[in-house]
């Protein structure tokens, strides 16, 4: 349990996964917390490198509201952030201004605030959801 919180690389913690202790003794010399403590960390990185581990990323599903003009300018910053834009569609309530909606990496998105509202001159906003974590 502790080298699966610690993780196998980068300090990242493994999840989704089941571990069964099948078998296992003691010793009334050779055994102590450290020596079993670092018999499974060793067998977790075993087991780990044997079935491929795989860093994992939060994905948020985005809705951008801007103005029509500057759909083509979002799209393209958004494909810059490794984005998958899903569509884009006409507001229902301003004819002028467009939706774009996207799956981007969180990681993709911590400035995107600024950059939206510079890359449309102060009128563009978006929202965010956690929509699920994918492959890095």
């Amino acid at each position: 349990r502790a080298q699966a919180a610690q993780g196998i690389t980068a300090g990242r913690p493994l999840i989704d996964l089941e571990i069964v202790l099948v078998d296992g003794k003691s010793h009334s010399v050779d055994s102590s917390d450290m020596a079993f403590q670092t018999a499974g960390a060793t067998a977790l990185r075993a087991v780990a490198e044997a079935a491929g581990v795989r860093t994992l990323e939060p994905i948020f599903a985005v809705s951008v509201l801007i103005p029509s003009a500057y759909v083509g300018h979002v799209m393209s910053d958004l494909a810059g952030r490794r984005a998958h834009v899903t569509g884009s569609e006409t507001d229902a309530e301003h004819e002028d201004r467009s939706v774009v909606h996207a799956e981007v990496p969180e990681a993709e998105l911590s400035r995107y605030a600024a950059d939206l509202r510079a890359l449309s001159h102060g009128t563009g906003g978006f929202t965010r959801r956690y929509l699920r974590h994918d492959s890095v």
